[in-house]
């Protein structure tokens, strides 16, 4: 499963609060989410915190969005260990600080035996720089017998991963908008997706889990037709 968590500034600011104070609230949402998620079968969770567009916004607003993450990372951890979730963080780190890709290193390392969960965070993550790095390792390799497989392993050794990146089943983003914002394009090949209207600071349990339930009542064919069309 992943999630775009989008709304974080519009809802603060529809409250007439700074954006930064929505972002805060959004890094409540991710516990709970977290915590929830396990217990509703999801092993994999991958999460958008940060896109590599994301640079463009207010220098301020981008310095709140950063410290929130190095506190999340040194905050997070023991809770994390005591739930059994796996921590991985997906996207560039030489744009990020020197401490935040300290702490970056220490809570994946910290985690790296977890197994309940496979938390993904994509922080300076760009779906397409991701798969233009996927192509160079592969026409680097030779590429002549690159097929689906080959060029997965590919992807998933451009995000540092020692395995092909696993395939989406389920994306939700909140916030109302309808769009992938260049979130794991390869891997969302075959994905169900939903849109809500909810901004992410107010996403909860309730709503994980009834997007859960839709997606397991959904027909997924995969290109096939059912029994039952004839």
């Amino acid at each position: 499963m992943a999630i775009i968590m989008d709304g974080n500034g519009r809802w603060a600011v529809a409250r007439g609060r700074p954006r930064e104070w929505g972002h805060r609230q959004g890094a409540r949402a991710v516990r709970r989410v977290v915590e929830a998620a396990p217990d509703l079968g999801i092993g994999t969770l991958t999460l958008y915190a940060f896109s590599s567009d994301n640079w463009q916004r207010p220098a301020h607003e981008v310095r709140t969005l950063m410290r929130l993450f190095r506190s999340y990372l040194r905050r997070e951890v023991p809770e994390l260990l005591e739930n059994g979730v796996r921590l991985e963080v997906l996207g560039r780190r030489d744009r990020l600080s020197p401490e935040l890709v300290r702490a970056i290193t220490a809570a994946e390392t910290a985690t790296a035996a977890a197994s309940r969960l496979r938390l993904r965070l994509a922080v300076d993550y760009s779906s397409r720089d991701i798969l233009v790095s996927a192509a160079q390792l592969a026409a680097a390799a030779g590429g002549a017998n690159l097929d689906r497989d080959s060029f997965a392993a590919r992807v998933g050794e451009a995000m540092g991963l020692r395995e092909a990146t696993p395939e989406v089943d389920l994306l939700i983003r909140t916030g109302g908008e309808q769009r992938l914002s260049d979130f794991l394009l390869w891997e969302c090949a075959y994905a169900e997706l939903t849109f809500t209207s909810k901004m992410w600071p107010e996403f909860g349990k309730d709503d994980l889990s009834a997007a859960v339930r839709e997606f397991r009542a959904r027909d997924r064919r995969f290109g096939k037709v059912t029994a039952a069309a004839g």
